[in-house]
């Protein structure tokens, strides 16, 4: 009878702590904005109404590429900076900008003063090309993934993994954030619908999701651990036992 009984407790469930009513509100994090850093990929764009004015500001289209004397279709792109260790990107006419530590909102600004010197109400715009945040641990497919967008939350990275498997632990889920030279963890709950509410919810670049495993994994790994060892020390057994045997028999000759 006890075998045959339910839990009511599913573990393997999200937000188990959800009200009964079939529809409520859930109190969610805003996106905290993304701070730049060394390694990160942006473009800028600078325009103004008068856009034979800011054209020099701007980097030049990258050409399609060549092959033989066949050119490949496709529309040109607009070359992207990298941040170097400093902090910096190097842009035309206005050389060298520092924007490491920078919000995307304060790059914009910053950038806009040094243009603002030569032209009238300049506008721009400064956006993160990608960047990468790593899921390890129990998830199906534990890797790293490109982000093409600023507000990516926790559940968009498990997705991208296949979800957490059935040795997942729903409340062991860790994030590691280096941001600034700091680096934080913060301890997630997905059986609790307060998730949307944590400000680390939205993830930042080379953030790391650590999920961890339930006691059925850990028990499952130390039995087979057990078992290795155990085979490991009767195949020694029995390798002594026929070296023995064999030289008995060839001393009995």
């Amino acid at each position: 009878m006890a075998a045959c009984s339910t839990n009511k407790e599913n573990a393997l469930a999200y937000f188990r702590n959800l009200p009964p009513e079939v529809t409520g509100k859930i109190n969610a994090a805003e996106s905290t904005p993304m701070r730049l850093a060394p390694d990160d990929e942006v473009t800028v764009t600078i325009s103004s109404a008068s856009p034979e004015a800011t054209a020099m500001f701007n980097a030049p289209l990258q050409n399609p590429a060549s092959y033989g004397d066949n050119q490949a279709q496709g529309s040109p792109k607009v070359l992207t900076h990298i941040v170097d260790a400093d902090g910096n990107i190097e842009l035309p006419v206005i050389g060298r900008v520092n924007i490491g530590g920078k919000t995307l909102d304060e790059a914009e600004s910053l950038i806009r003063t040094q243009v603002g010197k030569t032209v009238r109400d300049p506008y721009v715009k400064v956006r993160m090309v990608g960047f990468y945040v790593d899921v390890l641990g129990e998830v199906k497919e534990p890797k790293r993934i490109r982000v093409d967008k600023t507000q990516y939350s926790v559940l968009d990275a498990l997705a991208a993994c296949g979800d957490l498997t059935e040795f997942a632990r729903r409340d062991g889920v860790t994030l590691i954030r280096h941001e600034q030279g700091t680096t934080t963890y913060h301890r997630l709950n997905l059986a609790d619908y307060n998730l949307f509410a944590q400000p680390c919810f939205y993830l930042h670049q080379d953030d790391v999701i650590y999920v961890e495993p339930n006691n059925i994994r850990i028990d499952n790994s130390k039995y087979n651990q057990n078992n290795a060892y155990k085979l490991s020390v009767i195949s020694t057994v029995v390798s002594a036992v026929s070296v023995v045997a064999s030289l008995v028999i060839a001393l009995t000759r």
